[in-house]
């Protein structure tokens, strides 16, 4: 058995942490579906403003959520270095932009510390718990609380 496999198998997750400004995130691999580089997006009348539009994903009409603008932070102005993360929770599939994907984690569940009780409650809605990895302090986010709860909130 590989060292990944025997670490999975023992409470072991794997982990996407990807940059949004100087801060670090991540989801769980299982919900990433595939990473892209930023395509333009066709904005939608009435969105949410975290919406940045839709996307032609194969067929398919794929939102796409401003991450930095959904946790709080500045909205982001798209470039050619960001990336969209599409993921997929509560059967539906959603586009994260980014700024860069930066490391693929194998964590055990004992390394997810919980979210400091200083934080407000808007970013522990979002945060599942924090990672502190090689100097480093990752945010674990809860991608089913990203999303809108209702089809009305969507795209």
């Amino acid at each position: 058995m590989t060292d990944l496999a025997q670490n999975l198998t023992h409470g072991g997750r794997e982990l996407i942490a990807f940059r949004i400004g100087d801060q670090e995130f991540c989801v769980n691999v299982m919900s990433v579906r595939e990473i892209r580089g930023w395509t333009p997006v066709t904005p939608m009348p009435h969105a949410p403003s975290y919406v940045l539009g839709v996307l032609n994903l194969r067929g398919a009409v794929l939102p796409i959520i401003d991450m930095s603008a959904r946790l709080g932070m500045k909205p982001a102005e798209p470039t050619v270095r960001h990336v969209i993360i599409v993921t997929q929770a509560r059967n539906r599939v959603v586009g994260l932009l980014v700024e860069a994907v930066s490391d693929i984690l194998t964590i055990k569940d004992e390394n997810i510390q919980p979210t400091p009780d200083v934080s407000s409650e808007f970013e522990r809605t979002f945060a599942r718990g924090i990672l502190a990895i090689e100097g480093r302090m990752i945010c674990l986010i809860e991608l089913d609380a990203v999303f809108p709860h209702s089809e009305s909130e969507a795209a």
